[in-house]
């Protein structure tokens, strides 16, 4: 890798780039040539073909024998909940959006309103009683016309005559008790159904659990036999009459085939409440013995499975696939290393060439193979659920409210690329949990996919917001710190004049809705081009300020340098401006205050240009794995540090949509966008989906962004997010946002019942005696109203403390409807 990228190592030499801000750990060893390196070794090198793309040096490796296998990654304090082969092989099925997918079961279909428990026994008891009357009412001969379906299906010499004559052969007996028994079973069945004794067991039995399940089905086994052999149930003498109509009656002449007749019998009777009660469950348990995984487990290890590393050995690399397979059993991975290496491979495979050495890396360092320029192999410290397979990162548990659909209720929430590329916009007073709960796991599974080679992350914020320690970044930025490592490039790392006129133009008077953010670019343009051509490097924050206000020093001064080097082109522009100062509506004395909040003595060197100084050059982010944190001086100079976030903004959104490489995900994190949103930068956070890139923006209030820009700003982001403690105005906008839905409403109307008739009122008085509220009548009205999702009320007074409701979309234009989240929650 060259050097013209991410610039910024004060007090460094030349050939020195932003390393880590703390050197890595020396068990990891040196980078080695594989999937995403080039063949000079230097890991993640320049993406093939952009011109004038920003080239960062590779982060010096730490010293260790090149041949040495490295030692296992520190476990994070989130570890996946099992084994690495069992996380592995955990499933993770295509969900809704915002779904954690990571052995995610659907629930169950909703049930309708369940019958009460004294509904449910009174109705099994009357219904138990009423199949016994019925049952005696038949076998003492009460039901006429009983025998009449037997008899038509029978040899009419074996009745006797007359609708109501019994059998007259032993033919008939036989053919009688069969059809008693066959009635006695549609009896049973009949009984069970009408009764809901299912139900019953279920809530019960079943819901108790074991051992009060198998004792409760033996329990009634025991009953259930004593009735059999009692006769008092009409089960074995039919049959014995059917085994001996199909055997013949001499069979039982034989007292072993008797027993085993009466075997039979007893198992059939018990095989049901076995499998009622679970007994062979139960019995496995009893015995230490595995039982069938439930729904969501892990699947078994197979050849196919993931941690088998099958796309390895399809493309027969086997020696590669059984060294990363024993990586895995053993410990010495990682779940970063397993995405990290995935992703290797699949863009290795687009490119053959790199397949062998990304195969002889893996051979020689195993899960530390394409490792990241940091040589680090994961996050210092994780607070959040993470599954970096699917770049999920869990935010939080959907709530069991009515608002949330069915489906949705005690899921877990997660965020990944796909929801986050449509951006992100969260609202919430201080200490509704907006950066512990959502900017940090976000910022931590943004740096998680850096590590792994798929997304670069620009976290931003205040001196000590909580976005992770030092060690989670590549370059840490702090704005007004003499002791940082690296600067800052107002100029975003372009050399194009305009470019960067039109992007400093945004950041510094973006937000004054008096002023052409234009003309001001063609103001700056009109300085900054004359002078990189006279010097070759954009002017230092004190000279752009004495250009602005116009002195005749520097006018002179530059006009003689153009003119000693013979362009006359910038000589012209730099006349234009000369001619355009101080004329009416002109931008250049409030370009000079803007720019005169950076020129301070806090600031003093910060900001240089030219060729000793090396700041940080934002353009690096969107080709490289960076992890980078910009640390900004709220607290003593707090419009700069709006000024830096706005010009921030506006760089990401310009530097992102130029790029012609997308594969990396680009990401901004903003703790606190207030005042940095312009018109400009909504039309470039519109532009981020496409481009594979996103920006995550709170704010505490929408009132922190001008009225005019209201409803832009939720039209253009995807993901809408509103916290607990917004007022009723804040939740106006979001409640007009996420729009309406259709829901049926009833009307119940009570009309007191006059009745005619002296008996009736007799009646009626007597109940207005006892219960003192005159007899009436429901009027219920069922329709279908359109109602807002979430009423501005309800979200201002009806979200609990620690929760949020969250609007997701990704960038396919899937989207789940506001959801009610309680952050954190597991």
């Amino acid at each position: 890798m060259d050097d013209e990228g991410a610039r910024g190592v004060r007090g460094t030499g030349a050939d020195r780039v932003p390393g880590p801000a703390v050197p890595p750990p020396p068990a990891v060893p040196p980078e080695t040539p594989g999937a995403g390196t080039p063949a000079s070794g230097q890991p993640w090198g320049p993406r093939g073909g952009e011109p004038e793309a920003p080239r960062v040096p590779a982060i010096p490796p730490p010293a260790g024998p090149p041949a040495a296998r490295p030692a296992a990654p520190p476990p994070p304090t989130e570890q996946p909940p099992a084994a690495l082969d069992v996380w592995l092989r955990t499933p993770r099925p295509p969900a809704a959006p915002g779904v954690w997918r990571f052995g995610f079961t659907p629930r169950p279909p909703e049930q309708g309103e369940e019958v009460s428990d004294r509904s449910l026994v009174v109705g099994a008891v009357i219904t138990l009683l009423s199949a016994l009357l019925l049952w005696s009412l038949w076998r003492n001969g009460y039901l006429p016309y009983r025998l009449v379906p037997l008899k038509l299906f029978t040899p009419g010499e074996w009745w006797n005559p007359g609708t109501s004559g019994g059998p007259r052969t032993i033919e008939g007996a036989d053919a009688l008790t069969v059809y008693e028994a066959l009635l006695f079973g549609l009896l049973v069945y009949g009984c069970g159904r009408i009764g809901n004794f299912s139900e019953l067991f279920r809530r019960h039995a079943v819901d108790r659990g074991q051992p009060f399940l198998a004792l409760a089905a033996a329990a009634a086994a025991g009953l259930t036999q004593l009735l059999v052999w009692n006769e008092a149930l009409p089960v074995v003498r039919p049959v014995l009459v059917l085994v001996a109509a199909v055997a013949g009656g001499e069979i039982y002449q034989s007292q072993t085939v008797v027993n085993i007749v009466y075997g039979l019998i007893a198992a059939a009777v018990l095989w049901p409440f076995a499998r009622l009660g679970r007994w062979r469950e139960l019995i496995a348990a009893r015995r230490g013995t595995a039982t069938p995984p439930p729904a969501g487990d892990p699947a078994p290890a197979t050849e196919t499975s993931a941690d088998r590393w099958p796309e390895l050995r399809a493309a027969g690399w086997t020696e590669a696939a059984d060294t990363l397979t024993a990586e895995v059993r053993t410990g010495r991975m990682n779940d970063v290393d397993v995405a990290r290496l995935r992703h290797a491979w699949a863009e290795a495979t687009r490119s053959p060439d790199r397949l062998a050495p990304l195969a002889e890396a893996v051979l020689r360092t195993g899960g530390a193979a394409a490792l990241h320029p940091s040589g680090r192999r994961d996050l210092p410290h994780r607070t959040a659920r993470h599954d970096v397979l699917t770049g999920q990162v869990r935010i939080g548990r959907c709530a069991e409210d009515p608002h949330n659909p069915y489906a949705r209720r005690s899921t877990g929430l997660a965020l990944d690329p796909a929801l986050l590329g449509t951006s992100l916009l969260a609202v919430g007073p201080p200490g509704s949990g907006k950066s512990d709960r959502l900017v940090r796991p976000v910022v931590e599974a943004l740096g998680l996919r850096a590590l792994a080679g798929q997304a670069a992350v620009l976290a931003v914020g205040g001196a000590g917001a909580p976005l992770g320690p030092d060690e989670a970044f590549d370059v840490v930025v702090r704005v007004g710190d003499p002791a940082s490592a690296h600067d800052l490039d107002l100029y975003g790392g372009t050399s194009d004049p305009d470019e960067a006129a039109a992007v400093l133009a945004e950041g510094l008077v973006g937000d004054v809705g008096s002023l052409d953010s234009r003309r001001a670019a063609t103001v700056l343009a009109q300085l900054l081009g004359p002078y990189r051509a006279a010097h070759g490097h954009f002017p230092s924050v004190p000279e752009l300020r004495e250009l602005l206000d116009g002195a005749p020093a520097a006018l002179a001064a530059l006009r003689a340098a153009l003119e000693a080097a013979g362009h006359h082109a910038m000589l012209r522009e730099l006349e234009a401006r000369a001619r355009q100062a101080g004329g009416p509506g002109d931008p250049a004395p409030v370009l000079a205050d803007r720019v005169a909040l950076l020129d301070r003595p806090a600031f003093a060197g910060f900001f240089a240009t030219g060729p000793d100084a090396r700041p940080f050059e934002l353009r690096s982010l969107g080709q490289y794995p960076l992890r980078v944190r910009v640390d900004l001086p709220e607290r003593g100079h707090a419009e700069a540090s709006r000024l830096l976030t706005r010009l921030l903004l506006a760089q990401f959104t310009a530097i992102t949509a130029a790029r012609t490489d997308t594969a990396l995900f680009a990401g901004l994190v903003l703790d606190d966008a207030t005042h940095a949103v312009t018109a400009e930068t909504v039309r470039g956070i519109r532009r981020l989906r496409s481009v594979n890139a996103g920006a995550v923006l709170t704010l505490r209030t929408v009132d922190d962004v001008p009225e005019a820009l209201h409803t832009p700003l939720l039209g253009a982001v995807g993901c809408t997010a509103a916290f607990s403690g917004i007022t009723t105005w804040d939740g106006k906008r979001f409640a007009e946002a996420w729009g309406k839905e259709w829901v049926e409403t009833r009307e119940v109307a009570q009309h007191t019942v006059f009745a005619d008739q002296p008996f009736t009122r007799a009646l009626h008085a007597l109940r207005k005696l006892v219960t003192g509220k005159a007899v009436t009548t429901d009027a219920v009205t069922v329709r279908q109203v359109e109602k807002e999702r979430w009423s501005a009320s309800e979200l201002a007074y009806a979200v609990p403390a620690g929760h949020a409701v969250i609007r997701l979309t990704t960038v396919d234009g899937e989207y789940a409807p506001p959801l009610l989240v309680e952050l954190g929650g597991r």
